[in-house]
Parts: C-alpha cells; sequence; structure tokens
C-alpha cells in the first residue's frame, strides 16, 4: 500500500507523511495529493481488484467452469454497454433533478446491464449446453460482440465530452477516484461478503453438481439466483467507475485455487485478496511506467491475464470437446 502511494507524477518522501494532517508551508501541495488522488486511487484499486476477485470467484462456482470472467463472459461488456446507452440516449441523465442522484444512475445502469448479460449466461450454461466450457465462452464472445456493436453506435451518435467518456470505459482507468466510490465499494464488500458468508456451504455443495446439490437440501435455483445479483452488483460498481477492466476475475481464482485447493471458504475470500493485490501492482505500472503520461490500467491487466488464460485452456482442453 505504501509503495503503491508513494510512486506517482509527484514523488512523496518520509517527511509528507508526517506532515500529512498539517498545512505547514512546503507540505501543503504533497497532503492535497495523499489525500485527494494517491491515497483513494490505491484504496478504488484495492477494493475495485477485491470486488472482481470473489464476482471472478463466485462465476466460476456458478458454472462450475474454470475460466468464467465477468470480462470474459460478457458482464463487464453488458454493464458499460448499459451505461453508454443511458449517458447517449437519455442525454446523461439529465433528466435526473439533482447532481447527487445523477452520481447513482451510472452505477444503477451497469448494474441492470450485468444482471441481464449474467441471466443470459446462467440460462446457456443450465439449459443450452450445460457443462461445456467452449458453450459459454461462445456465448461470452457472441455477447461482449453485441456489447461492441452497441458502444460503438453510441460512439458514432455522441458528441465530444461523451466520447471522452467512452474512451476511459473501453480502456478502463482509475484515474477519477473519489472517496465516495471508495465509501460505496467498502459498503457493496461488507454487505456482500456478510451475505456470502451464508452461501459457502451450498456453493462447495453446488461444484459437485446440481442433482447432487439438491439432494444435499440446496434450493439451487434461489442460490444461482443469489449469486448472479451478487456477480452483477460487484462487477457493475467496478465497471461503473473504472471501465472494463479485463482478467483480474481469471486470474485470481485460479491461482488461489493453484496454491489453497478448490473449497469456496478459502477460494472466495482469498480470491479478494489476490485480485486487490493484482489491481494495485497494475495501476501502479500504469501510472509509472510513462511519466508524466499515464497508461491504462486494462492494458497491463490483459498482459497479466492472456498468457494465462492460453495457459488455463490448454490445462482444461479436454472439456472444451
Amino acid at each position: 500500500f505504501l509503495i503503491a502511494v508513494n510512486f506517482g507524477a509527484v514523488g512523496i518522501q518520509s517527511a509528507d507523511w508526517l506532515h500529512l494532517f498539517s498545512q505547514q508551508n512546503g507540505y501543503e501541495g504533497a497532503s492535497y495529493v495523499l489525500w485527494t488522488i494517491r491515497i483513494p486511487r490505491v484504496l478504488l484499486a484495492i477494493t475495485v481488484g477485491a470486488a472482481l476477485g470473489i464476482a471472478g470467484a463466485l462465476a466460476q462456482s456458478l458454472f462450475r467452469n474454470p475460466l468464467a470472467d465477468p470480462g470474459l463472459l460478457g458482464v463487464s461488456a453488458g454493464a458499460s454497454c448499459s451505461v453508454a446507452i443511458g449517458i447517449v440516449m437519455l442525454d446523461g441523465f439529465r433528466f435526473i433533478p439533482t447532481e447527487e442522484l445523477r452520481v447513482w444512475a451510472i452505477p444503477f445502469f451497469a448494474f441492470l446491464g450485468a444482471i441481464a448479460v449474467c441471466f443470459c449466461l446462467d440460462y446457456v450454461a443450465r439449459v443450452v449446453s450445460p457443462g461445456s466450457i467452449a458453450g459459454l465462452l461462445l456465448t461470452g464472445i457472441a455477447l461482449n460482440a453485441l456489447a461492441g456493436a452497441v458502444i460503438g453506435l453510441c460512439t458514432y451518435l455522441a458528441n465530444d465530452e461523451q466520447l471522452r467518456s467512452f474512451t476511459f470505459w473501453t480502456l478502463g482507468s482509475l484515474a477519477s477516484a473519489r472517496w465516495l466510490m471508495v465509501g460505496v465499494l467498502i459498503g457493496a464488500l461488507v454487505i456482500g461478503w456478510a451475505w456470502i458468508r451464508t452461501l459457502l456451504q451450498d456453493l462447495n455443495a453446488l461444484t459437485l453438481g446440481e442433482n447432487i446439490a439438491n439432494h444435499l437440501g440446496v434450493d439451487v435455483l434461489r442460490l444461482r439466483t443469489k449469486v448472479i445479483v451478487l456477480v452483477a452488483t460487484l462487477s457493475g460498481l467496478a465497471v461503473a467507475w473504472c471501465g472494463m477492466i479485463g482478467f483480474i476475475g481469471l486470474m485470481a481464482p485460479n491461482l488461489v485455487r493453484i496454491c489453497l485447493g478448490s473449497d469456496q471458504k478459502r477460494v472466495i475470500p482469498y480470491s479478494a485478496g489476490v485480485g486487490a493485490i493484482l489491481l494495485v501492482i497494475a495501476d501502479t505500472i500504469a501510472r509509472t511506467i510513462a511519466i508524466p503520461a499515464e497508461l491504462p490500467v486494462g492494458i497491463f491487466t490483459a498482459l497479466l491475464g492472456g498468457p494465462l488464460f492460453l495457459i488455463l485452456l490448454r490445462q482444461y482442453r479436454s472439456r472444451l470437446d
């Protein structure tokens, strides 16, 4: 955390930390950078990484598919598409009377897009091609393509201000970090984890198959609905404020599973920690590698996640047939 906060276009020295709460001459600038820019950004990276890690672990448990990821399956694209429609077709949510309420329109629309995609994926996983990794991945490709087409149309119809917003969502960035975003995501993670803890035993049963889970007394339909709402909420909030940051939800659960096994009581909480660490590292590299310019964090998560995805494809190639 301290390393990530210290590095950036404006260097932070040890003396700056000692005067963090001070308005003493010579330290106001560093104090402003820490409180307004650097600390909220690192905390946002931690919370978004944790949210995406949990969402990925839940999606993989729900679909019993180690390659399930909110980005690959189109959940993030669905959330981004919904927000794009809201900005262009609804004129930037100007029909909402106050700016305070307008801030919440983006997460709400992102949630609607994410949950619509989740229910579509759930239908494919249960009815169209049950147990098929290839079927789920192809569905994700189709949903990503459809969302991309809609976003492309919105981009064509957008003005200059809206185009800048689309670029932000497409590439993924934590540059607009604010304390409000951090607070909302922390609240969502706390409430979500309290809910997830009541589902861990049922999720372990679900990994054995729906029939066995039913025999063990698990209400599979209700469990699926709860998990879909959780995945959509966590993914939607992450996309709403940070754009499409891919592969965190794929990498974190698989790294945890390799080290600690498949018990959901370990996989889900540790995926949050690993996801947070991965995104903090990626964001720190993104904002320091080309100072004073800043690169989109989505580029670095893709560089990390792309090779891992190919390795996992090879590992699970027998299940693709």
